[in-house]
C-alpha cells in the first residue's frame, strides 16, 4: 500500500480530525489523529497491522513490544500475522518510563519488534525502547501506523511507518490557534 492509501484508511475511517488540539505532547495541533476510530475497526486494524509484519517478516523477530494504549492491539495483531507473541510496556511511576507488569519480562537476546499507533515526538516510543534494552534485548525495528512528524523524528534503531505526514504542531507560547482564540479540545489517554 502506498502513503496515500493508508492515509485514505484514516480519511476513510473519519479517524483525521481538524480543529485545535492539545496533544499527549502537550503540543498544540490544527490536526488530530484518532486512532482508537482506526483501533475499533477490526479489518483495518487487520489490514495495517499485516502489513507492517510484512515490512519485519525477513528479522526474525521473537517477539512484538507496544506501548499502552493503542499499542497494546497493534502489538497483538501483528504478533499475530507474524506468528509470535505480544506483551505491552505500560507507565511507570514516575510517568517518563514504562515498565513491564503482569509478568512480562524479555530474556536477554530476544529480537523485538516494537509498534505503536501515532508518532508525534517519539517519547512513548523511545520510553519502550529504553524498557527493552534494560532486558538486554535485540531491537530489530519499530513500526508505526502514521509518523506525523514527517520523518522529523529519529531513533537508533530501523523506524518503518506505513504513513509519514508533516503535520505541524507547537508549543503553546508560539501557538497561532491560542493567538486567534480558538477553543482548545484535549483528546488521548496520557496525562499532562
Amino acid at each position: 500500500m502506498t502513503n496515500d492509501e493508508i492515509l485514505q484508511i484514516f480519511y476513510d475511517s473519519k479517524a483525521m480530525l481538524s480543529g485545535h488540539f492539545l496533544l499527549t505532547s502537550g503540543r498544540h495541533s490544527d490536526v488530530y489523529f484518532e486512532k482508537f476510530t482506526i483501533l475499533r475497526q477490526p479489518r483495518y486494524v487487520e489490514k495495517l497491522c499485516r502489513l507492517m509484519a510484512e515490512h519485519f517478516r525477513d528479522d526474525r523477530v521473537e517477539l512484538v513490544v507496544g506501548p499502552t494504549v493503542g499499542g497494546v492491539i497493534i502489538a497483538y495483531e501483528t504478533a499475530k500475522q507474524l506468528g509470535t507473541d505480544a506483551i505491552y510496556a505500560e507507565a511507570g511511576e514516575d510517568g517518563k518510563s514504562r515498565i513491564f507488569k503482569r509478568g512480562f519480562s524479555i530474556e536477554p537476546g530476544t529480537r523485538v519488534l516494537i509498534v505503536d499507533d501515532i508518532l508525534t515526538t517519539g517519547r512513548s516510543v523511545q520510553e519502550v525502547i529504553n524498557l527493552c534494552r534494560s532486558y538486554k534485548a535485540d531491537i530489530v525495528g519499530l513500526g508505526v501506523l502514521l509518523d506525523r512528524s514527517g520523518g522529523a523524528v529519529t531513533f537508533d534503531a530501523p523506524l518503518k511507518p506505513l504513513a509519514t505526514v508533516a503535520a505541524q504542531s507547537w508549543e503553546v507560547a508560539g501557538c497561532p490557534l491560542c493567538a486567534k482564540g480558538v477553543p482548545l479540545t484535549q483528546r488521548g489517554s496520557r496525562k499532562l
